[in-house]
C-alpha cells in the first residue's frame, strides 16, 4: 500500500452518470491517489454491472450487493418492499466470493418517500435480511441511515452487526457516539464543505471511526455537478481542517480503518 493513498468506501460506479465514461472516471481516479472503490448497488438490475466491472478493474473495483432502503419507479421514488429484496437473493450466494461487503442497505424514514409504520417495518424487514446474508458471508455492511441515524445504530446493534460503516451519516453526535462504542465507523462525502453542519459531528466522532467517501455521482463539493472519486481529497482536507490534523494525519488513518473494516479489500491490494 502505497503511502499518501485514499480507499473510497462508498460510491456508486454503475450510476446512470458513468455509463458513458466509467473506464476515464477510474483511471483519472487511480491517478489522483485512490487505491481502491467500493462500488456499491441499490437495486438488483446493478449486481451483474458491478462484477463486470470488478472483473475489469480487480486491482481497484470492490462490489458490494444491496437493496437500498428507497427504490425509484415509474412514478417516482417508494419505499422498499420484501419483493424487491427477493429476486435479488440468488446472486449474493452466487457471487460470494467476489463480494467485499453487503451495501447499499439502511433504513430511510424521509416523511415525503415513507409515511407508514407499515412501511418502515417493512424496510427494517428488507434491512433484517440482508443483515443476516451479511452474517452468513461474514462480510461488513455499507448502511444508509437517512432521517434514521437513531433507528439504524439500535437496529444494527439488536442484530448483532459488529462491522458496518455507517455512510454520510447526518444523525446527532450523542447517536454517532453510541455507533462508535460499538465499533462503527462513519464517512463523509465531499458534500460536507457546502457547509458547517457536519463540523460538530466530525469533531466528536474519533479519527479512529472515520472513513472517506465520495457517493459519487452525487454529493459533491457543487450540488451541480458530478462527483466522482478523484475527488476524495475534499473529504479528507475537510476533516483535516476540523479536527486541527494534518491531511497526511487523515489519509493515513481512515486508509487504515478502511482496511480493518473491509477485509477483502485489504487482501487483494496485497495480492498486487
Amino acid at each position: 500500500m502505497q503511502k499518501g493513498w485514499f480507499i473510497d468506501c462508498h460510491c456508486h460506479l454503475t450510476a446512470e452518470e458513468f455509463r458513458q465514461d466509467i473506464n476515464d472516471v477510474i483511471e483519472k481516479s487511480r491517478k489522483a491517489g485512490v487505491q481502491a472503490f467500493v462500488s456499491v448497488t441499490e437495486q438488483q438490475s446493478e449486481f451483474e454491472e458491478v462484477i463486470d466491472l470488478a472483473e475489469r478493474y480487480p486491482e481497484s473495483v470492490m462490489a458490494c450487493f444491496g437493496i437500498h432502503p428507497i427504490q425509484g419507479s415509474a412514478d417516482g421514488h417508494r419505499s422498499v418492499t420484501v419483493q424487491d429484496l427477493e429476486p435479488a437473493l440468488p446472486f449474493f450466494e452466487k457471487h460470494k466470493d467476489k463480494l467485499v461487503a453487503i451495501g447499499e442497505i439502511g433504513l430511510d424514514f424521509t416523511p415525503w418517500f415513507v409515511s407508514t409504520s407499515q412501511q418502515r417495518e417493512e424496510q427494517q424487514k428488507v434491512f433484517a435480511l440482508q443483515l443476516d446474508i451479511a452474517k452468513q458471508l461474514d462480510l461488513p455492511v455499507n448502511v444508509h441511515s437517512r432521517s434514521a441515524g437513531r433507528q439504524a445504530i439500535a437496529f444494527l446493534k439488536e442484530q448483532g452487526i459488529q462491522n458496518a460503516l455507517l455512510h454520510n451519516f447526518a444523525g446527532r453526535p450523542s447517536v454517532a457516539l453510541e455507533g462508535v462504542q460499538a465499533g462503527f465507523c462513519f464517512s463523509f462525502p465531499p458534500a460536507v464543505t457546502r457547509n458547517d453542519q457536519r463540523a460538530k459531528l466530525i469533531r466528536q466522532i474519533p479519527l479512529e471511526n472515520i472513513c472517506l467517501e465520495t457517493d459519487s455521482p452525487s454529493l459533491g463539493p457543487k450540488k451541480e455537478e458530478r462527483n466522482e472519486p478523484e475527488q476524495i481529497r475534499i473529504s479528507c482536507q475537510y476533516i483535516a481542517a476540523v479536527k486541527g490534523l494534518s491531511v497526511e494525519t487523515v489519509c493515513e488513518v481512515t486508509t487504515h480503518n478502511a482496511l480493518k473494516l473491509f477485509p477483502k479489500v485489504h487482501q487483494r491490494l496485497k495480492q498486487q
